[in-house]
């Protein structure tokens, strides 16, 4: 073997022959379209008149709903016929004279949307509606672009020429609410699991009835259910009935000794909603892969939106440990649900018994909810019977942790921009009480910050055994001179005449007298009463020689502090000696006052 590289040989590939075009197998206009998500969807449309355009029309979904295509869920073709059948009918009623596709124009689009409008139908599902039309035709159009009036295609550029607005958010359940939903679905998921694996023993003292259940169980634990028509399940029922025991649940209870019931998922929906955050559907289609990459008490929990067009795969953290946390409690689910997956291949989270058989996936489960609600008596915060929405629990979970974090967009916007969080999630209305609580505060905070430092005799003496208290409004060796007066001015002692907030930095303050009532220099105590009353006297006295407006305008504002903020801080007995010692002396009242 020589240490010289061999000389390449060009690549060769078999010939490749294209596989012939296979025909469009929508031949008429009942079909079935198989939906990437939520299984086989049976299309009617035998009812649509005219037949070229309902044929044209049924093409284009069709061809939507393929692999690529824009239309994916089950759910959404049936949004799609169901839109149909309502343009078909107005199309009959309106414009009996449209044949085909090449008969549409753009004003069949308007009036179809104006008849709409006509019927009370909102905007936003008005725009929904007429949006599915144009996606339709604009799919036919791809297809075949000579089908479509010029006329048309310009119209197909939007979907209305008005805006669909904003939606109304779901408002989140109040904190009353959500802890009866949160006791009642977390005890019932520890009794699920108490009842998983448990033995029964409502029948050990007969050993018929216990040979018979064994023979019933036998079955189960080879198939994985048993129908309520077989012979050994029947023979169970009447002899169980004959000796007076429970029998008007025996399927269930024979099957929630191994597998999750049906009556099992309210609750689970609501904890794990409550506790998470996550998306109804989103949360439906979990798969038992969805737990990963543990670390430091935590877990990533993956999922699937498919509403998130080109970010369908999303992930977040939940906490993870015993069954109280969100991975704790999945991790149980998947172990408890493995026996059933045996029988069942399927690796979907949600893997029950119901009506007679395992079913893997949850659809449509608004009537077990709203039982499983009735059996719990949980009411409104009117104490009317709660109606359960899961997508309300999602807002609820939100409106928690905003107010967790106070509000900080930071903390609060996991998994969205910071405008989707405020806009959805923080702009609620059960949580405009907090928003008006925190400007009030803030509104507050800027009135005590312009404010003088109102001390009555007890917080001035434990200032002074105390001075560091002062801080920031002065240094702690200056707190005594300012008590004792060396600092100050008509109707207040100023802890920084030449750092005001009114003037340079350095220089001396150049506001009226009056001016101190509103300056945080300003420190006001019980040796400043009997100019403040005088003053207060003064601006009354005004009151009866100038136009209520005039003194409203001059004196207004400085009446409405003394008497609103810097009086109440003192006692009456304060007060009282104070006015005695005004009337003794005569205090002088500074010629601004007269201006």
């Amino acid at each position: 073997m020589s240490g010289r590289p061999r000389k390449g040989r060009p690549v060769a590939f078999a010939p490749i022959t294209p596989e012939r075009p296979q025909p469009d197998p929508v031949l008429g206009l009942k079909f079935t379209i198989e939906a990437r998500h939520g299984g086989t969807v049976l299309v009617d449309m035998t009812g649509l008149d005219p037949r070229p355009l309902a044929i044209a029309f049924a093409g284009a979904l069709r061809r939507s709903a393929a692999l690529g295509g824009p239309i994916g869920a089950a759910s959404v073709i049936k949004q799609y016929v169901q839109v149909y059948r309502h343009f078909f009918a107005w199309l009959g009623d309106d414009a009996p004279e449209v044949a085909g596709v090449s008969d549409l124009r753009a004003a069949h689009i308007d009036g179809f949307a104006s008849a709409l409008e006509r019927r009370g139908m909102g905007a936003i599902h008005r725009h929904m509606t007429v949006s599915k039309i144009i996606n339709t035709l604009r799919a036919i159009e791809a297809d075949r672009p000579d089908r479509i009036a010029p006329d048309l295609h310009e119209r197909l550029r939007y979907t209305l020429a008005t805006s669909a607005g904003r939606s109304t958010p779901r408002d989140a359940y109040s904190p009353f609410v959500a802890r009866a939903l949160r006791d009642a679905a977390r005890a019932d998921v520890e009794a699920m699991f108490r009842r998983l694996g448990a033995d029964d023993r409502t029948d050990e003292d007969d050993p018929v009835i216990a040979r018979a259940r064994a023979d019933v169980e036998a079955i189960i634990a080879r198939h994985g259910s048993i129908l309520t028509d077989r012979v050994e399940v029947r023979r169970l029922y009447f002899m169980r009935e004959r000796r007076g025991l429970p029998f008007s649940t025996l399927i269930d209870d024979l099957h929630g000794r191994y597998h999750l019931l049906a009556s099992d998922l309210p609750a689970l929906l609501v904890l794990l909603t409550l506790d998470t955050g996550l998306e109804p559907e989103c949360l439906k289609a979990l798969n038992v892969d969805c737990l990963t990459n543990a670390h430091a008490g935590t877990v990533e929990l993956r999922y699937l939106k498919r509403r998130a067009r080109g970010a369908e795969h999303k992930s977040m953290r939940v906490r993870d440990g015993g069954g109280g946390t969100p991975g704790g409690l999945i991790r149980r689910l998947i172990d408890v649900t493995a026996t059933a997956r045996k029988h069942l291949p399927d690796d979907r989270l949600w893997v029950y018994h119901n009506a007679g058989g395992l079913r893997a996936g949850i659809r449509h489960p608004t009537e077990r909810i709203d039982a499983w609600v009735a059996q719990h008596a949980i009411v409104d915060d009117d104490g009317k019977p709660l109606h359960l929405l899961l997508s309300r629990l999602r807002k609820t979970h939100k409106a928690l942790w905003y107010t967790k974090t106070e509000g900080h967009m930071a903390r609060f916007a996991v998994g969205h921009s910071r405008e989707v969080a405020a806009r959805h999630y923080a702009d609620l209305p059960s949580l405009r009480p907090l928003h008006e609580k925190a400007i009030a505060d803030a509104f507050r905070e800027a009135v005590a910050a312009a404010m003088p430092t109102v001390l009555p005799p007890a917080a001035e003496q434990a200032l002074r055994e105390a001075p560091d208290q002062a801080a920031p409004l002065m240094p702690p060796d200056i707190v005594g001179p300012l008590l004792d007066g060396e600092q100050d001015v008509w109707l207040a002692a100023c802890a920084g005449f030449y750092s005001s907030p009114f003037a340079e930095a350095g220089s001396p303050c150049a506001q009226p007298f009056w001016g101190c009532l509103d300056c945080p220099n300003a420190v006001i105590t019980a040796r400043k009463l009997p100019a403040i009353l005088a003053f207060l006297a003064f601006v009354e006295e005004q009151r009866r020689g100038l136009p209520a407006s005039d003194w409203a305008a001059k004196f207004g504002r400085v009446h409405a502090r003394i008497t609103v903020q810097v009086l109440p801080a003192f006692s009456d007995a304060v007060i009282a000696d104070a006015r005695q010692q005004m009337e003794s002396e005569r205090l002088y009242l500074p010629p601004e006052a007269r201006a």
